[in-house]
Parts: structure tokens; C-alpha cells; sequence
């Protein structure tokens, strides 16, 4: 049976390109990636022991080794920290014996009244499990045509894999699916990730449970979205973390070109004269 750290591990040396470390990159391998021979010597360790971590055998590697894998799968810095994660809820380091728990969902009022001050921008409160937990009235403006403030709570997860909608939404549905499964790794407890796993894979489906096994960082790339009704938006995004105590993150999405920019006044300017045609 296979573990989060061992299918982490298997996940990213398929990844690997042979070719970067200057081995030859065709005949008859076995797997897409390096070897495990391959990975072996280049972390110092038997492949006999790669092979126990990778299948399960194996839920306590120390922490000299876990450097040496990291080393080995030329691992950045972000997916070093992953790892030691994986190592530790793997060998039991995180508390899974009491009742898994849905999240704290209070957002501080000073970090409402960051938002506010945000506005017009486009910002949001959010954990690891995707709620949208607080937002501003520039974030409505770009997603509530969407349907993703449709449910209450607005869940961007769940919407993700289980709203139709989604798919039309974010024309890259792959990636954003990947980050949102990818996240509930980080938190905001191994709990509350246990709880919304099990409330979420029923009706997600296996293009949830399918990435949920694959561990391995998305790329961070510039988030498109196809709008109803000014079509599409490129935006970056910064994430603030928030106190730990808060397990929450600030993420406000700047428009990645001036295109965005200009559709998002007029989004703007539409919804003002609406509004004062009902007045």
C-alpha cells in the first residue's frame, strides 16, 4: 500500500528528464523518468531502500535521508518543505487518531478591513481547503457571474470539481485542479484536509482522487479566466499567508495585461449604471 511520501517520491522522479542530467534519454526504460538505480546513486542510498519508501515499506526515513533524496530529485526549496510534510504525516507525526474536523471559517476583522481597503481591487480570504471566507466587492464583480459565490459557503475546490460551469470558466481547468488538490496537503490541518477529502471525493469523482496521489508542486503560472460576459481575464497572483493561528491566506489577482484591465472597468461601469437604472 502505497503512502503520501513514497507516491511523492515515485511522482517525481517519473517527472524527471533524463537528458538534464546528461543521461541518455531513450532505449528501454522502464518508467517515463529516471530510474530508481538512477535516483539511488544520486542520493547515496541502496535502491532496495528507495524501493521500500517508494512502496510503502518504509514510513520513517531519517532526516539525512530525506536531505539526500531532496538532493537526488534535485528538489527547489518549496518542494523540500513538502517532502519533510509528507515524511511526517506518513510516519504518523501528525495526530490522525482524533475526529477529523471542518476548519475554523472566522475571518479577523482586521483582515476585513484589509480587504476593504483593497477595494476596488479584485481580493479574497481563503484556507487550503479552498473557502472563500471573506472578499471584496471587486472579486464579486469578476466571479460572481460565474456561480462560484452561487453556494453557501462559496467553496472554490468544490466548485472546481464538481460545478460544470468550471471547465467553461477556467480554460486552464488542469491546472487550476491541480493546485486546488495539490493545497489540501498544506493544511489548514492534517485533520481538516482528512475531513474535506472525505466529504469531497464522493461526488468529485476520480479527477479528484486521481490528483490528490500525484504530490507534485504545480507550476505557478498566470490564472486565466473566460468571463460570460467580457471574456478573457489574465490576472497574477500574491498570496499573503496569514498567521498560523489563522490558517488563512490573503490572495488579491492583479490584471496580468492591459486588456484585463480595461474589461474589468468595464465590468465596472456596467454594474454602476445598472445599478442607478434601478434607483
Amino acid at each position: 500500500m502505497g503512502t503520501p511520501l513514497g507516491d511523492f517520491v515515485r511522482a517525481k522522479r517519473d517527472s524527471l528528464q533524463p537528458e538534464s542530467f546528461g543521461l541518455p534519454g531513450r532505449g528501454r526504460r522502464r518508467s517515463p523518468g529516471l530510474s530508481r538505480a538512477e535516483v539511488a546513486t544520486r542520493s547515496g542510498i541502496s535502491v532496495e531502500y528507495l524501493t521500500r519508501i517508494e512502496q510503502g515499506r518504509d514510513r520513517n526515513p531519517s532526516h539525512s535521508v530525506l536531505h539526500a533524496l531532496a538532493d537526488g530529485l534535485s528538489l527547489d526549496a518549496g518542494e523540500r518543505h513538502h517532502l519533510r510534510y509528507l515524511a511526517k504525516i506518513t510516519g504518523g507525526g501528525c495526530p490522525g487518531h482524533r475526529p477529523p474536523a471542518p476548519p475554523n471559517r472566522e475571518v479577523r476583522p482586521t483582515v476585513r478591513e484589509t480587504l476593504r481597503l483593497l477595494e476596488p481591487g479584485v481580493a479574497f480570504v481563503t484556507n487550503r481547503l479552498g473557502d472563500v471566507l471573506a472578499y471584496t466587492e471587486g472579486f464579486a464583480l469578476v466571479m460572481g457571474a460565474a456561480g462560484l459565490l452561487d453556494a453557501d459557503p462559496p467553496n472554490l475546490t468544490r466548485y472546481v470539481f464538481t460545478d460544470p460551469r468550471a471547465r467553461s470558466v477556467f480554460p486552464d481547468w488542469d491546472q487550476v485542479a491541480d493546485e486546488q488538490a495539490f493545497d489540501l496537503w498544506l493544511g489548514p490541518s492534517a485533520e481538516s484536509s482528512e475531513w474535506f477529502r472525505v466529504q469531497l471525493a464522493p461526488v468529485a469523482g476520480p479527477e479528484f482522487t486521481r490528483r490528490l496521489q500525484r504530490h507534485l508542486p504545480p507550476p505557478q503560472v498566470p490564472l486565466r479566466l473566460d468571463h460570460p460576459t467580457v471574456g478573457e481575464l489574465r490576472w497574477h497572483r500574491e498570496k499573503l499567508e496569514l498567521p498560523s493561528t489563522d490558517a488563512q491566506e490573503l490572495v488579491v489577482l492583479l490584471p496580468a495585461d492591459e486588456a484585463t484591465a480595461q474589461a474589468v472597468e468595464r465590468l465596472r461601469h456596467r454594474r454602476h449604471g445598472a445599478l442607478r437604472a434601478v434607483g
